[in-house]
């Protein structure tokens, strides 16, 4: 198993519209094509403007398999547009973590 770790952030006062933007258009097609949300959140100490999400994935082909069959989706596409149209992400991160032999999310 990877889980595939995501920070994005956003421009003070954007990241809220993404979120719901993102919760109304994006979420669902990922939850269509990519599976297993591991969870989602917003900074409150730290770095602030920041979402964090994790996906989890079998291993690093089923990860590029279910994001290949997201990226034909047209909803997908849609939701891109309507994301570049608010303006709001200023970075994004990605990273795929593998958990070690004692993690209990194996």
């Amino acid at each position: 198993m990877i889980v595939d770790h995501r920070t994005y952030t956003f421009y003070p006062s954007k990241m809220n519209a993404w979120i719901e933007n993102y919760e109304r258009f994006g979420l669902p097609v990922q939850k269509r094509h990519l599976g297993q949300l591991v969870g989602f959140f917003v900074t409150d100490i730290g770095p602030l403007n920041q979402v964090v999400f994790m996906w989890a994935y079998a291993d690093i082909g089923d990860r590029e398999q279910r994001r290949s069959a997201m990226e034909a989706d047209p909803d997908w596409a849609a939701f891109l547009a309507k994301s570049r149209e608010t303006g709001s992400l200023k970075a994004q991160e990605n990273k795929i973590l593998k958990p070690t032999s004692f993690s209990p999310l194996r």
